[in-house]
């Protein structure tokens, strides 16, 4: 395992808050080695640095509760969701207190005739998307794993709808907050826009627990589409189905995701899902709208596809259909497992703009063979997001590394063509030395927000900057 920066930690403060807070809340404090483990854990294969507590909140006021107490001993505080985040966010580099969200898991308000809602952090997308279902809305942000909502603010994810609903930070209206010093504020409304001062929701949005812990979601829904239809189109080449998607959203066709599964992770599909797709670069694609409207875009990027030696294009608004190529996207990450059996994915993303596209996933794939990895590419790639996957040894030094340095050569590529180091998984640990280099000089006003809000540095210490 990648050895992760342990930072200095404060024993005498941490053994007096962890008794406090076990007085306090009893059997939702714990301290045994496998429930700590668990939540140093995320899937990915930096070290595991543990928690010295884990506490389980059920509202805000224990959460500033928990946050007072540490903030007085100078105790890092660390947010856990779900687990699902890929850059070790949820490590503690520190040690320290792990904040357990998994209880504040109530949907608060619905108000439907204004499309928003108010939730706790620990609320899932599926779980609230089965709520919202009889009402006819939906929540479209979609990463695939079934991430806690707080979560997702938290790291600014997006997934396979963003190329239509747009990202995490389209989609909050208005956050409750628990700062470092314990202060509990909402940074705005349920109104739909605002100039009314600093924009501290875009602030929260995507800072990974090091400015505050978030207690409440006001978010944006959708109404569910009328007619929904999914597509699927074999291509020759990675490039040939890369300059479709550019084709179509330079057409406009007003697409709700457009997935790209390269040669690999189609084989890899095919045995995981029980498919019979040609094991070729693979476009899926779902189209949201009226009846004759799906029809029409799904018609539209038939012909684009052609243009491009496009085949095996095929439409559906079958339910089960559609379910079933969706549910093999999302399986991926353990579908691609397969491809190398005992070895464990690095997962990692960048995003680059749409006119790069094409030449950066190329690029990624020549360069993975160069260094004779195993490392299938997907991609949320109608916004020019995507994902590869290096399956190494994590107990093999020389696999590590060269592991190591794809992904080092892969940020070094999205940043050289003005793209980003991380679509969506966040910065973390394992990002850090790659923000640093996409953002030069602004890095120094990112720490001096972070120093004027917790100057102490104890929410999630070592992430970010």
């Amino acid at each position: 395992m990648v050895q992760a920066t342990a930072l200095p930690r404060n024993e005498t403060g941490i053994e007096t808050t962890v008794g406090i807070l076990k007085q306090r809340f009893g059997d939702r404090c714990q301290t045994g080695l496998s429930i700590r483990e668990q939540h140093g854990h995320t899937t990915t294969y930096i070290q595991n640095q543990i928690p010295d507590a884990v506490v389980f909140p059920e509202s805000t006021e224990e959460v500033s509760e928990i946050v007072r107490t540490c903030a007085e001993h100078k105790v890092p505080v660390i947010p856990f969701g779900t687990g699902t985040s890929l850059e070790g966010h949820v490590n503690a580099p520190a040690g320290g207190i792990s904040v357990d969200f998994t209880r504040m898991d109530r949907i608060l308000e619905v108000h439907a005739g204004d499309l928003d809602c108010v939730i706790q952090p620990g609320v899932t997308r599926e779980q609230l998307n089965t709520f919202l279902r009889d009402q006819g809305l939906f929540f479209p942000i979609d990463p695939g794993a079934n991430a806690s909502l707080g979560g997702m603010v938290s790291t600014r994810a997006s997934g396979t709808n963003a190329v239509r609903y747009g990202t995490m930070k389209d989609n909050v209206l208005a956050l409750q907050v628990v700062m470092p010093d314990g202060e509990v504020i909402r940074t705005a409304t349920r109104a739909k826009k605002s100039s009314a001062g600093y924009d501290l929701t875009r602030l929260m949005v995507g800072s990974e627990g090091t400015l505050g812990l978030i207690t409440e979601i006001t978010l944006r829904l959708q109404g569910i589409p009328e007619a929904i239809s999914s597509a699927r189109c074999s291509f020759p080449s990675v490039d040939a189905a890369c300059q479709a998607v550019m084709m179509t959203i330079q057409y406009g066709v007003p697409v709700a995701r457009i997935e790209l599964l390269d040669a690999l992770s189609v084989k890899a599909a095919n045995a995981y899902s029980k498919l019979e797709l040609p094991e070729t670069p693979l476009l899926l694609l779902e189209f949201h709208g009226s009846d004759a409207g799906v029809v029409e875009q799904a018609e539209t990027f038939g012909s684009i596809a052609e243009e491009f030696g496009g085949n095996g294009f095929a439409a559906t608004t079958s339910t089960e259909e559609r379910n079933k190529l969706w549910q093999a996207r999302h399986d991926m990450y353990w579908a691609c497992h397969g491809l190398r059996p005992g070895a464990k994915g690095l997962s990692t993303d960048v995003c680059v703009p749409i006119s790069r596209l094409a030449e950066c996933v190329a690029a990624a794939a020549a360069k993975a063979d160069e260094l004779g990895l195993i490392s299938p590419i997907v991609g949320h790639v109608g916004d020019g997001n995507f994902h590869c996957l290096p399956l190494i040894d994590v107990d093999n030094p020389e696999e590590i590394a060269t592991a190591e340095e794809f992904v080092g050569w892969l940020n070094d590529l999205a940043i050289s063509v003005e793209g980003t180091c991380t679509g969506e998984h966040g910065i973390g640990q394992g990002k850090k030395p790659y923000l640093y280099k996409e953002l030069g000089p602004a890095m120094r006003y990112m720490a001096a927000i972070k120093a004027a809000l917790d100057p102490d540095n104890i929410m999630n210490p070592g992430k970010i900057v």
